[in-house]
């Protein structure tokens, strides 16, 4: 075999894996950020500013679709769902917890999102059929493994890192009431992040121009992002002033490496490899980003949280079986049904970017997740 057929074969697989060592970053420098005084509010609009300066360059060399007063509305809708609520609402989760806790838990969202889709009757279930049994007892595993997760932490685990550290001197988010309040907010940036997809896949459908929607949803999030942190900081202008230190990292990261470079590099992995592909690289994020955490950040990650993921894990992989099959089949039986929801099963940050296209999904249409 030629060398040149062994890198081609082989680019995918490098690409996934420097996607994933991306978005661990990410995780990382984001939690470390906040907890050196980063406000939040403040990290959520550079951040989208970033990310418009990084992709808009290449949106305006697309051809779009005219814009309609509908299309708007649902952009807004759009932009205050990710970029305000749920970026907000998972940085807060992370601080008050860990970046590693933050990235296992995001593993849910496409268990939450199938079951708000059965809910809305946008995703079909037929209990007799193989891959309808695997989404839903894959649910099921997902779920549990967040409640194991959240519930039970177990005796604190130690690695040769980590050996002869105190864990007194642990983040704050080990603070019990910390530790719930920051879960809480995880889990409300999961459903944020979870209705915003399915919008998305009503909006992409009328305006099929995923760079420019992408860009204004990240330019509105800014604007709107950045009368909530007025708001919230009684127009303080001390919380907008950054340093060069990992503060501004945390803002120019998350925009250029996340919402730029892992956009197109995962469009182009999908294109080729499919959406299946992509999505089966997910946990190694999390397991990165536990990895950096614990040496970075002295996070502690303990038992209940190890088997609490690996169920998720479980989960996550049984959900995308069945979905895969059912790309499959829609594929077999023909052209889908206009109108039929597309779940999205790539939980990477090309959205904490999260640069959500209609590729980062399976058999149902990102980003887009940290």
């Amino acid at each position: 075999m030629a060398f040149g057929e062994v890198v081609n074969k082989v680019k995918p697989y490098l690409a996934m894996v420097f996607l994933q060592f991306g978005y661990a970053g990410m995780y990382v420098i984001s939690v470390a950020s906040l907890k050196r005084g980063m406000n939040h509010y403040v990290l959520v609009v550079y951040r989208n500013a970033v990310a418009v300066a990084a992709i808009a360059p290449f949106a305006l060399w697309k051809v779009r679709p005219k814009m309609t007063l509908s299309i708007f509305l649902k952009t807004m809708a759009l932009a205050l769902l990710e970029p305000v609520l749920d970026q907000n609402f998972y940085y807060v989760g992370a601080n008050l917890t860990s970046a590693g806790f933050a990235s296992a838990l995001f593993n849910i969202l496409p268990a939450i999102t199938f079951l708000m889709a059965i809910v809305l009757r946008m995703e079909k279930v037929n209990l007799r059929r193989r891959r309808s049994q695997a989404k839903i007892v894959g649910t099921i595993i997902t779920v549990a493994g967040a409640v194991l997760m959240i519930l039970y932490k177990g005796p604190v685990l130690d690695f040769v890192w980590s050996k002869g550290r105190s864990h007194n001197n642990t983040a704050v988010g080990q603070n019990s009431s910390n530790w719930l309040k920051g879960t809480l907010m995880l889990l409300g940036g999961c459903f944020c992040w979870s209705s915003f997809f399915i919008l998305q896949s009503n909006t992409l459908d009328s305006y099929p121009a995923e760079l420019t929607l992408t860009t204004l949803i990240c330019l509105m999030g800014a604007l709107i992002g950045s009368l909530v942190a007025l708001v919230a900081e009684r127009g303080s202008a001390k919380p907008w002033i950054i340093g060069w230190d990992t503060r501004l990292l945390a803002a120019v990261y998350s925009g250029v490496i996340c919402s730029g470079v892992a956009y197109y590099m995962q469009g182009k992995v999908m294109k080729e490899r499919g959406p299946v592909f992509v999505t089966a690289f997910n946990p190694l994020c999390m397991i990165i980003t536990a990895v950096l955490g614990s040496i970075i950040l002295a996070e502690e990650i303990t038992l209940g949280s190890v088997i609490g993921a690996v169920l998720i894990v479980i989960g996550l992989y049984s959900l995308i079986w069945g979905k895969s099959k059912d790309h499959l089949n829609q594929h077999s039986e023909g052209p889908e049904k206009k109108g039929e929801f597309e779940l999205p099963l790539a939980i990477t940050d090309a959205g904490k970017s999260r640069l959500n296209n209609q590729a980062t999904a399976v058999g149902i249409p990102a980003s887009q997740i940290l």
